[in-house]
Parts: C-alpha cells; sequence; structure tokens
C-alpha cells in the first residue's frame, strides 16, 4: 500500500509475531479440507432500503470484482478479535464478507517473514501458508483469492522495495530463478489447501523496483519466472486461467504512469492485469483517475483495477497506535462517517467502472485490521489494555510490525513497530461489529435508500478584527447522505462559546453550532489583522482588482514560478530588454477609518545607478511613499508605511518602479491591515 510502512509516517506504530509457521499453528486442522459449506449468495434485484445511502453504478456487471484485502485476519482472530455482522451476531468473517456482496478476497505473501528465532515480523505474518488458509476459508463461501507476492520479506511499497533475506547478493538472473522456485512452492501450498485462485499479483507497488532491484528491466525479469511459476502450478491443478496482474501506485501522476506503460512495453514484461492504488488522500480525483485506467487499458489492451483503496468512517484512536490519516487528509467531498466512507468506496468503483469494458475490479485495503482490544482512553484500564495488546501485537503479529521486524527492516519497524494505525478506516467497528459501509458492494448494482439525514457539513473559519462584532452565519452548506439536496440549511449557534470570544484580544477561538436534527459543526473564529488587499500574492486566477500603469510595450506579467515567489507559485513579474518605468496598484473601499499599515516583499537586479522604486498608498489627497532597494535573487526586501490614515473608506496601494535596460524583479504579498 501507498505509504503504508514508512519512517516518516509515525502513525504506524505497534506490531506483532508469530502466527502460522504451518497450518498447524492456525489451529487445530485435523480436517485441514472440510466439506464446503453449500454457502450460496442472494444477491439483491432491486434497490433495498439499508442504514446508508448508496447511489447505483451504472454498468457495473454481477462478475465485476468486488474485493478485500483481509490478511490481517487470522492474527486477528489469533489475537482474541471476533467478528459480528450488522445486527450483532458473533459469525464467522468470511460468512460476513460474503454476505455483503464481496466475491474476492485478496492477500499479501512474504517469503519469509521471521527472525532467526522464529519470531513473526507482524503485519499479519503473511507467508504462504497464511494465505492457503486463507484462501481455503474464503473458497468456503465462494470467493476467490488474488495472491499479492511481495517477493520481499516483509512490506514493500515506492519508499522500499527490499530482496528476501535468501535473495541478498544475488544477480538479477539467480533472483529470476529464487523467484521461480519460491513462486512454484507457495502456489502448490495455497492450491493444495483448496482456495479458488483467480490472480496473481507479482510484486507489490512496484513503482520503484522490486527485490532490491531498481530498473525495471530487472524486475521484469523476476516477473517472467514468477509468471511462469504460476501458469505451472495453475495447470497442475487444473486452473489454467489464472490471470496475472502488475501493481503500481500514483495515479495521479498520469505522466508517471505513461512512462511505466513505456517500460513494460520496452522490457516486454508480459501481464494480465495492470493494478493501481488508490487513496483518495494522496491519489488526485476521481475523474483523472478514470482517464489513467482508460489511457492504460486503450495503449495496452490490458484488463485495469484498483488493488488497494480505503477511507475512514471515524476520526478515533482506537489501540493506542495513532492512524495513518486524520482531519487534515479528509477530502472536501466526504467526512470521517460511516456515510461517507460508503460514499468514497461507491465513487472508486464507479470511477474504475466508467474506463471501460477492460476495467474488472476494485479492492477495498485490510477493513478487517481493527484493535485487539478496544481503548476507551478516559477508562482507568486504558493503560492496563495497551499493555495487553503490545503482547498481543507482538506474540500474534496482529500490529503493522514487531519489534523482531528491526532484523530485517531497522531504519523503519525497527523504531516504529506497533499496533494498526488502520482501524478508523476498517468497515468493522472497533469491537468488531460490521459496518453498515461494508454492506456498500452488496447495494453497487442497484443501490439503496435511508432515511434522509445530514452527513456533515464543512466547518467555516472566519477572521475579524481586533474589536469587531462577531457575525456568524445563519445558514452553512450540508452534505446530506442522498447527495442530492446539499445546500444551505439553518444553524444555531452556542451563545455561551460566542460571549467567551474576547475580540479585545488576538487569537483563535471555537464555536460549535447545530442543525435541526443535531449535526453539529464547527465555526473557528480568528481574531487578528485583516489583510484588505485582494488577491494579495496573486494564486487566485482572477486578477482584475489590479491595475497596471506603463508606457510604451507591455512590463508586466504574472508568473507562475515557486523559486521567484516569496510564497506559494506565483508573483507579479516585470522584466524588459529596455528601459522599464511602471506602476501596479489596487483601489480598495469599504475600510473602516483608522491608521493603516502596508507593506510587500520584493526582489530584484540590473536595476541600474538612476533606478526608483518605491512602495505608496493614496488616501484622499495624501501620498505616502517608501523607497526601497534591490539586492539580487531572492535577496527579498520588504518595504513598510505605517500611519496611513483613511477617512472616508477608500485607499489606493500601489509599487511604482523606474530602471535601466534589462532591470528584473517579482513582487508578492502585499498587506494591508488597520494598526492596533
Amino acid at each position: 500500500m501507498t505509504r503504508k510502512i514508512s519512517a516518516k509516517i509515525s502513525a504506524f506504530i505497534v506490531v506483532g509475531a508469530v502466527l502460522c509457521a504451518g497450518f498447524s499453528a492456525c489451529g487445530d486442522k485435523g480436517d485441514v479440507f472440510p466439506e464446503k459449506t453449500g454457502y450460496e449468495y442472494a444477491a439483491p434485484t432491486q434497490s433495498e432500503q439499508a442504514g446508508i445511502f448508496v447511489e447505483p453504478v451504472e454498468g457495473i456487471s454481477d462478475d465485476f470484482i468486488r474485493g478485500v484485502d483481509i490478511s490481517s485476519v487470522l492474527s486477528e482472530e489469533r489475537s482474541g478479535v471476533t467478528y459480528k455482522n450488522k445486527d450483532g451476531g458473533e459469525e464467522d468473517i468470511f460468512k460476513i464478507l460474503a454476505d455483503a456482496g464481496i466475491n474476492y478476497v485478496r492477500v499479501r505473501v512474504w517469503n519469509d517473514p521471521y527472525d532467526s528465532n522464529g519470531n513473526g515480523y507482524g503485519g499479519g505474518n503473511c507467508d504462504a501458508n497464511v494465505a492457503a488458509e486463507i484462501g481455503r476459508r474464503a473458497a468456503e463461501y465462494n470467493m476467490k483469492l488474488f495472491v499479492d507476492f511481495h517477493y520481499s520479506d516483509f512490506w514493500a511499497d515506492p519508499s522500499k522495495q527490499m530482496a528476501p533475506k535468501d535473495w541478498e547478493g544475488l544477480s538479477v538472473e539467480e533472483k529470476a530463478q529464487k523467484a521461480y522456485e519460491y513462486t512454484l512452492a507457495s502456489m502448490n501450498t495455497i492450491l493444495d489447501a483448496g482456495a479458488d485462485v483467480g490472480m496473481v499479483q507479482l510484486g507489490n507497488e512496484t513503482t520503484t523496483g522490486m527485490s532490491g532491484e531498481t530498473k525495471w528491466s530487472a524486475a521484469s525479469t523476476i516477473i517472467k519466472e514468477g509468471r511462469r511459476a504460476v501458469l505451472e502450478a495453475g495447470e497442475a491443478h487444473g486452473n489454467p486461467d489464472i490471470k496475472i496482474a502488475i501493481h503500481f501506485t500514483n495515479p495521479e501522476n498520469f505522466d508517471g504512469i505513461k512512462g511505466i506503460i513505456r517500460r513494460l512495453e520496452s522490457a516486454g514484461t508480459e501481464y494480465d492485469v495492470f493494478a493501481l492504488s488508490y487513496y483518495p488522500y494522496w491519489h488526485g480525483s476521481l475523474e483523472n483517475l478514470t482517464e489513467v485506467l482508460r489511457y492504460v487499458a486503450e495503449r495496452t489492451g490490458k484488463q485495469v483495477m484498483i488493488a488497494e483503496t480505503s477511507y475512514c468512517y471515524t476520526l478515533e484512536d482506537g489501540d493506542g497506535a495513532g492512524n495513518s490519516v486524520g482531519e487534515k487528509d479528509l477530502s472536501k467531498d466526504y467526512t470521517a462517517s460511516v456515510q461517507s466512507q460508503a460514499n468514497a468506496i461507491r465513487d472508486v468503483f464507479a470511477a474504475t467502472v466508467a474506463a471501460g469494458e477492460n476495467a474488472i475490479g476494485v479492492f477495498y485495503w485490510e477493513p478487517a485490521w481493527i484493535p485487539v482490544e478496544a481503548i476507551d482512553f478516559d477508562s482507568s484500564d486504558a493503560d492496563q489494555i495497551y499493555e495487553s495488546n503490545k503482547k498481543k501485537w507482538e506474540e500474534f503479529g496482529s500490529g503493522w510490525a514487531s519489534s523482531y521486524a528491526g532484523e530485517y527492516d531497522p531504519d523503519d519497524a525497527g523504531k516504529f513497530y506497533g499496533g494498526s494505525s488502520w482501524d478508523n478506516q476498517a468497515l468493522f467497528d472497533h469491537n468488531g461489529k460490521a459496518l453498515d459501509s461494508l454492506y456498500v458492494f452488496k447495494y453497487l448494482k442497484y443501490g439503496a435508500t435511508s432515511d434522509l439525514k445530514v452527513d456533515f457539513a464543512n466547518d467555516i473559519s472566519i477572521t475579524v478584527n481586533p474589536g469587531s462584532d462577531i457575525k456568524l452565519p445563519e445558514t452553512c452548506d450540508v452534505h446530506f447522505n442522498d447527495r442530492s439536496k446539499n445546500g444551505p440549511a439553518a444553524v444555531t449557534w452556542n451563545a455561551e462559546e460566542i460571549s467567551n470570544v474576547d475580540t479585545n484580544k488576538t487569537g483563535e477561538y471555537t464555536v460549535t453550532g447545530s442543525f435541526e436534527d443535531g449535526t453539529t459543526i464547527t465555526a473557528t473564529i480568528k481574531v487578528e489583522n485583516v489583510n484588505w488587499v485582494k488577491n494579495p500574492s496573486f494564486e487566485d486566477e482572477d486578477r482584475s482588482m489590479w491595475n497596471f500603469i506603463y508606457s510604451g510595450d507591455s512590463v508586466l506579467d504574472y508568473q507562475k514560478k515557486e523559486t521567484d515567489s516569496y510564497t506559494g507559485e506565483w508573483a507579479m513579474h516585470y522584466w524588459r530588454n529596455s528601459e522599464v518605468e511602471f506602476s501596479a496598484e489596487q483601489t480598495i473601499t469599504g475600510l473602516q477609518d483608522g491608521d493603516y499599515y502596508l507593506s510587500a516583499y520584493i526582489q530584484g537586479g540590473d536595476s541600474g545607478d538612476d533606478a526608483l522604486m518605491y512602495l505608496y498608498a493614496v488616501s484622499g489627497d495624501m501620498v505616502y511613499k517608501c523607497d526601497y532597494e534591490v539586492n539580487g535573487w531572492c535577496e527579498w526586501v520588504h518595504p513598510e508605511i505605517n500611519d496611513i490614515k483613511v477617512s472616508n473608506g477608500e485607499l489606493t496601494v500601489g509599487i511604482f518602479f523606474r530602471g535601466g535596460k534589462g532591470a528584473w524583479g517579482t513582487m508578492d504579498d502585499f498587506y494591508l491591515c488597520l494598526e492596533d
């Protein structure tokens, strides 16, 4: 998974160990291959009433993959976790998933996720035996298995692609031979267990390489031998149609995806499915996702899918290990709620289906990775539960990494081992009860209806001058669960909290409000000097408020170049291969009377010996000026004018420059405020 395991994400903080060195470690397997359960999934034939609203996905087929990755589930169960259906009844999680409309299960496979003493690295201790057991149980409920070979002993993603311990120091050809032998043995183990393998992924998020190799030609050589082993094992087990997938990240980087396609073509890499990770927090818009998937399908003729996606239903941390996503990661289109989580899942499916007939499915990443035991952080036994969880993370591998993983990955897992930072993105609550959002898979074709209610309202922020009155809006935009009636609704603000805001002191305050149905909203009130200059740093596309004054050819323009801007990407820019003279100004109205302060940030050079430059303000008959000199690239000067008196509510602010041939410079971040 993208950004899943990185020292930069300190939210992944606690870990686990020994799970299944063989089937015997997974429980009593006297009957390793029990009879089929006879389970039959009853798919909806029309829209149903549910706890969530789901808009139907136009064009989705019955056999479209509705998948989940539950690689950690065995270690969760061994740690004492139990799962419950939406009615609260304890039930086999595989039946719960199948009843929710899920038809495919994905599982990661690491070569040897154990230290020299047999202690597991955590993250489910996912070796081939674990995959076999998960595949066996999935098959009992008619769910296919998608096997994800990382070709590493622990997490592989764009931030690291480490070779398995047994492959270290080998040549590419030797690694490829190892890949063939290991893949063949693993596939035989998984297929012998009774798993219905439909697809195998060779390498995980291989955007930056595979198994310690950074060149795609080397990765392709390893994939070739892995593919050969998969097809041989499938043929031997009467399953010759197993699809081969390769997996990449960062669909927001369209040019990067095009580059990957060119590398695949150049290396002659053979595969059936091009898979991407797509997390709404990090990977761009859904419209771009559809465009990327469609491009790949049309360019290559291959099938395409989303191998990983997720969204959070809460911001609460369930196990004390922190969360990998929080409030700052939320999309403007969703909040941290069960309904928003369902919307996010549905929208990824819709974007994928829209890519065309070569789009085959979507997998949700780790919906069952919940706290071993949920923690109420206000309770007296919170510390005791946390310590108990830590022991289970270590013993059973139910955290993202155990301390034992430091032997293999000292810079990341060795420092930041811990529990699950994914529990707020699960499709079960912290106590194991299925959320309504789990059942979105079931409703994708015909949709689901629910009682109309507000899902969320975007919090607001206002800035007021010191001493000003607070005026909060009477209505705010809300998002309803059916997504068709979004718009303004009356809000009642907490009068006591408003009275506690002291506008005579600069600072930040919060006031809560509520809508008629009880949904809450928060207003952040910042008491500070307001900048009255419109578009002061030129980042907004509308720059009509600025007036350029010059003679002859145009001297001024707007330049998008972060290195030449004081903040942001845009700045006002001047240059001409002859003498330069101009003014740039803005007239501001609606000002309250008082004394004002004006400043700007300016850089430049080659102005000439007789150059004249100044910041200015015009109020009635009064003209205020501040001369300045520029000293070179990124040597920002900051001219300031104080005590600018405004008595009629209007002020013109600007900058004047006259210089010699070839003079250049940029101006940014104009600031006009009422003085204290």
